[in-house]
């Protein structure tokens, strides 16, 4: 017996908001709600990010100009905030937006490593460092500190430098070891200028901190170098 339009399957239907597939902004939403995000363009993606933003035609216009200027997605997210202000169009509210997006990336990535085996999630490992550190302008140089399960203790930076160079100081990296009472370390830095092949002076580093961490019952479990999204573990370069 029916009860007309009060059925939760009637209410629900009635609920359902009309869609315009003419409106190239209401075509956009559906597909990204009907056939799924990973079928969007970075294009796509972006202009989706700006519309609550911007008016439909700024916001394309804006879109295609900044994958333009930054080449791809990864790029645009990891931009400076000044760099970002310095954009036509761009102010500090989407400069804002941009960097809590990558804030919640950086916090996902970081949250699959967390007690965790290091060997059990070897590819979270290396997402995760791309997303913190693999887009930076400046080198950096951090460690993971692992306990004997090879789980992270701590992940912290060390040293921050210049686009080409970080001073490293073997001695208080093993001395924040010792506070941490950890048993390995990997060894994590980037090369701002997009190749991460590992430096003469990166081998004679990592060879440094293995001598001294030796004595100490620390290992060293590799070093892995990140740059643009590309990654090189010396452990697999045969370097450790």
């Amino acid at each position: 017996m029916s009860n007309g339009g009060n059925e939760p399957g009637s209410r629900a239907l009635a609920l359902q908001p009309v869609i315009d597939l003419n409106n190239a902004k209401e075509q956009l939403r559906f597909r990204c709600r009907e056939v799924g995000p990973d079928a969007l363009s970075d294009l796509e993606i972006i202009t989706l990010l700006l519309v609550p933003l911007y008016r439909w035609e700024h916001a394309k216009t804006i879109a295609q100009r900044l994958l333009t200027e930054f080449q791809s997605l990864p790029e645009l997210l990891n931009a400076p905030r000044h760099r970002l202000l310095e954009f036509p169009g761009v102010g500090p509210v989407l400069a804002d937006t941009l960097s809590a997006i990558r804030q919640c990336i950086v916090r996902s990535a970081r949250a699959e490593i967390t007690e965790r085996r290091i060997l059990d999630c070897w590819s979270e490992v290396i997402d995760y460092i791309q997303a913190t550190m693999g887009y930076l302008e400046i080198e950096q140089f951090r460690c993971l500190f692992l306990n004997k399960k090879h789980g992270v203790i701590a992940d912290e930076v060390m040293q921050e430098g210049t686009v080409d160079h970080t001073p490293v100081y073997p001695r208080e990296v093993m001395r924040r070891a010792l506070i941490l009472q950890a048993s390995a370390l990997i060894l994590v830095h980037n090369h701002p200028s997009g190749d991460p092949t590992p430096s003469r002076t990166d081998i004679e580093l990592t060879a440094q901190l293995v001598d001294i961490a030796k004595p100490l019952g620390i290992e060293i479990n590799d070093h892995i170098i990140v740059a643009r999204g590309l990654a090189v573990s010396f452990k697999g370069m045969n370097l450790l």
